[in-house]
């Protein structure tokens, strides 16, 4: 099973969004992002769940955990 981080790297690449426009409607700073891209640094889950809300992903905690 991919992680947060893998499942949103994935998305974030796959939709060709730009990074400026994911900032000016999620309020995540761009620098931050294409860190987060090029797998220079993780999210705060808060961080995260902004990002997973803005493309329509949904987080949750796995059953059993």
């Amino acid at each position: 099973m991919k992680t947060i981080d893998e499942v949103l790297r994935d998305t974030i690449a796959a939709s060709s969004i730009p990074a400026l426009q994911i900032e000016q409607q999620t309020g995540v700073q761009r620098a931050g992002i294409c860190r987060f891209i090029k797998g220079e640094r993780t999210l705060r889950l808060d961080t995260a769940a902004v990002l997973a809300d803005f493309f329509g992903l949904e987080l949750r905690k796995r059953e059993g955990k």
